[in-house]
């Protein structure tokens, strides 16, 4: 998903201890027989299935998962049986009155379940046609928990079945799953019958139905099809990501050793959206809300391009990590999520070397995850996981991006050709099956002839981020004594509480090969590089550490900072951002590094500057410190502007396009004039022509007019929102109503929310929308309606949306209010997100008041 067990006995797999939270051992499903037929008009869906299953040993008891569904009809082997639902648990027990023999058998179920409005279990989205009429789409979404609101089921990933699925569809559309049609056939009702071929083993999560009036436009790639699926009209959209599929396909195969599987790869494009996820890879057909997957050249910047690759480059490679090979528990979901967003820069960076993809990862992947760790919210990559609100707390910046940050940490380590041998040796040792990560990690041991699990149980098993100070460098016979030591960065004190690391590490001076070492506790360590000059830590920043200089040190790295490699370069603007704000350095230490890049610098170290100045301009309060920032952000970033201007050149770079998506954003977001009056005549040209803002700078012109918007141009906004056929469109003019500056005009977006001018996931969208820049607005709606609210999210999002509504706040009292929220409204055990948000806001108010004074100095001339 693109940042959601027990013993399989005769199939082979190992068996697992019964947890808290999981169902009880001793039974597993072999294979499902399922048929589904929806009424989409009721919204509601009748089911009837059989499952066979294998018992370990006699029991009175068959125990799986349920929910939100009603069951009608119980049986094991032909004879039925009492039963009882435990909607806490999301368990459904059958008790029968003999003892259940080992072995074989059968259980059946007829059952009826709601089609919902968000995406769980079965969901529709409702959209328009070109033609202005109404259509809906049934899909299925069913990680991290919701298999069971589809069917009764062991909705576990440790439970590895076969699956048979049927549908009846409307005479008119089409219905699609995971493995091609085997047979349709036409019932006397105009309806038809939809059977589809049997998948392998995989887990429950990973299953998938869908129906509505589409098109499918295919390619081929060596034995297998890849296909889009889309609402009508748009199909041609999806050429992009067929090409992109069909490039990683073949990278993909060769990678991981493994052929895919399945006859076919669907990719679905739905024009929804959601608050927890993107995109979903259900096995042979992933799931995109179409912003993810279908490039509108009239509409799309360069980095929207870019995302649509890296999504499916995500997707694609869990068709490996996550389908084919699948963690045991959800303890271990990094083993799907970590890999699959390191495969995503990975193949980025040798299949799109002009988009500079691993320098990006370390501009923001790597850094993303640096600062979620810091703070008393982090929790080490491997956590244990009983509850379904905890599932859902497991699909975070730790699982995800420090996730990747270790996976791309061990590859440095090993090297490439090594870390690959090892991970094909694990696919071909556990395909079909599941693992934890102490498998993954003696696979990728026997490929490099020695253990890696001191490196890697330390940066799996433990929360933080390791910082390595150099203490001292000198120049003896021709090489530079380097002396380091290894502590822990934080913003908080919980974050600087001491940890223990073994950090591998490449070091070297300027010009000369690296040096490897491993820096370990807070007792010197001195390791020897050749040459004598300018000393850089962590080379190309392939470490996921921090790295701190001693003065003179630092003063050789700004003195030699055009030298650098781009990601040396890159990493220290980060290392020496983040340092200044937990309190190792002062921030003139950043200034420094900005003031030392050039004008015509890489378009990458300018866009990185812009997101960090924009940061600190945040954290600024209302007054003449702020206002007078906001001055010298534009001052600095204006020769970046000029150097892009607002039109894309032939055959330009795609780092300059990006750039110039960022530079509006920021500078247009901190009302620079130019900027501002640009966005209002491109914004009052869509009256009479859709396409009238170029697409290089749709995005962010959009957004400079709404964060700027008047009563009347907000007013013109709605209109335009409101008249808006096409769906995806109208999904992003809905969350612009959210973004404006002026307190009326968040309120107006706010009072949106009470009527039925928009879709569930709509409201949802413009809700979060007025968060993030009215927090304490936002959170008291939330509040005063929460019945409304939760409805419009998922059911397994529910837990910390609320909570995550106030998270930008600076109000004192907002964390003791979102504490009480989650003290009256959530059961203990899925309050996790809660305590998370306040520890981030705890560590946010820290790091203002060590840095504000700071800002405010630069903003009115300083350095």
């Amino acid at each position: 998903m693109k940042l959601t067990l027990a013993a399989a006995l005769l199939l082979g797999t190992a068996t697992p201890a019964f947890a808290v939270g999981q169902l009880p051992s001793g039974i597993a499903p072999v294979a499902y027989d399922i048929t589904i037929r929806p009424d989409a008009k009721a919204m509601t869906f009748s089911g009837e299935e059989t499952i066979s299953i294998a018992v370990a040993k006699p029991t009175r008891t068959v125990v799986l998962n349920a929910a939100d569904l009603k069951i009608s009809r119980a049986m094991v082997d032909g004879a039925a049986v009492p039963f009882t639902i435990d909607t806490t648990k999301q368990q459904l027990t059958l008790t029968l009155p003999t003892m259940l023999a080992a072995g074989q058998h059968r259980v059946q179920f007829a059952w009826t379940g709601t089609i919902n409005t968000s995406a769980a279990g079965l969901f529709a989205i409702d959209y328009s046609n070109q033609d202005g009429s109404s259509s809906r789409l049934l899909v299925t979404q069913f990680e991290a928990p919701d298999a069971r609101r589809f069917a009764p089921m062991w909705d576990e990933p440790g439970y590895k079945a076969t699956f048979k699925l049927s549908t009846v569809a409307p005479g008119d559309q089409t219905a699609f799953s995971n493995m091609p049609v085997a047979s349709v056939t036409k019932q006397g009702d105009g309806t038809k019958l939809y059977h589809f071929a049997e998948t392998p083993k995989m887990s429950s999560y990973l299953l998938f139905l869908g129906m509505g009036d589409v098109e499918r436009k295919t390619v081929m790639a060596g034995k297998t099809e890849i296909g889009v699926i889309t609402r009508r009209g748009v199909v041609d959209q999806g050429d992009y990501a067929l090409e992109s599929a069909k490039r990683l396909l073949t990278y993909y195969n060769d990678y991981f050793g493994q052929p895919y599987p399945l006859p076919k790869l669907d990719m679905i494009a739905g024009p929804g959206s959601s608050q927890f996820f993107g995109a979903m890879e259900n096995w042979g057909a992933v799931f995109y809300f179409e912003p993810e997957l279908l490039y509108d050249k009239k509409r799309a910047t360069q980095s929207g391009k870019q995302r649509i690759y890296t999504v499916v480059a995500h997707e694609m490679a869990h068709q490996w990590f996550g389908d084919l090979v699948t963690m045991n528990w959800w303890d271990d979901l990094w083993l799907n999520e970590g890999f699959a967003s390191w495969m995503e820069n990975k193949s980025s960076i040798d299949l799109n070397p002009d988009w500079f993809a691993g320098a990006t990862a370390v501009a923001q992947d790597r850094e993303g995850a640096l600062q979620v760790d810091a703070t008393a919210a982090t929790h080490p990559i491997i956590r244990h996981v009983e509850t379904v609100d905890q599932i859902g707390e497991a699909f975070d910046g730790i699982t995800y991006a420090k996730g990747q940050a270790v996976i791309g940490m061990m590859e440095s380590t090993l090297g490439p050709d090594v870390f690959r041998d090892g991970i094909r040796r694990y696919m071909a040792k556990y395909k079909y099956g599941n693992t934890t990560t102490d498998q993954l990690w003696a696979e990728l041991s026997a490929a490099a002839g020695r253990s890696v699990a001191d490196v890697a149980h330390d940066f799996t098993l433990q929360p933080g981020v390791p910082l390595v100070t150099m203490t001292g460098a000198r120049c003896v016979a021709g090489k530079t004594q380097v002396r380091l030591t290894q502590g822990r960065f934080g913003y908080d004190a919980t974050a600087k509480q001491p940890l223990d690391w073994h950090v591998p590490l490449t070091l070297g001076v300027v010009g000369q090969p690296v040096t490897r070492a491993v820096v370990r506790g807070a007792k010197p360590t001195t390791v020897s590089v050749g040459g004598c000059g300018t000393v850089v830590l962590n080379r190309d920043k392939g470490s996921y550490a921090r790295v701190l200089y001693s003065q003179a040190g630092h003063d050789a790295i700004v003195r030699d900072f055009g030298t650098l490699a781009l990601t040396d370069q890159l990493g220290t603007l980060g290392d020496d951002f983040a340092l200044a704000k937990g309190g190792n350095q002062k921030l003139d230490r950043y200034f420094a590094d900005v003031a030392a890049v050039a004008p015509d610098a890489n378009p990458l170290l300018w866009q990185t500057i812009a997101g960090q100045l924009a940061d600190l301009e945040g954290r600024l309060p209302k007054g003449a410190a702020k206002d007078a920032m906001r001055v010298r952000v534009r001052a600095t970033l204006a020769p970046a502007m000029q150097r892009v201007g607002f039109t894309a050149t032939k055959d330009e770079s795609p780092l300059v396009a990006t750039l110039r998506e960022t530079l509006i954003a920021v500078l247009g977001h901190r009302g620079d004039p130019a900027i501002a009056d640009k966005a209002r005549g491109y914004v009052a040209a869509l009256a009479t022509n859709p396409d009238a803002i170029p697409a290089a700078i749709r995005q962010p012109i959009l957004g400079t007019y709404a964060t700027n918007a008047t009563p009347a141009e907000w007013d013109a906004l709605l209109k335009l929102t409101l008249a808006e056929k096409n769906p995806v469109v109208k999904n992003g003019y809905v969350r612009l109503l959210g973004a404006a500056e002026d307190d009326a005009l968040a309120q107006r977006a706010l009072d949106l929310l009470t009527t039925d001018r928009f879709t569930a996931p709509q409201k949802a969208g413009l809700l979060k929308a007025v968060a993030g820049g009215h927090p304490d607005m936002a959170f008291g709606f939330a509040l005063a309606h929460l019945p409304l609210v939760n409805t419009l999210v998922e059911t397994s999002t529910r837990a910390g949306f609320v909570a995550s509504l106030g998270a930008g706040s600076d109000d004192p009292a907002m964390p003791g209010k979102i504490t009480a929220f989650a003290a009256a409204n959530l059961p203990p055990a899925a309050r996790g997100g809660a305590k998370a948000i306040v520890a981030s806001m705890a560590a946010r108010q820290m790091v203002n008041a060590r840095i504000r004074g700071d800002i405010a100095a630069w903003a009115t001339g300083g350095q």
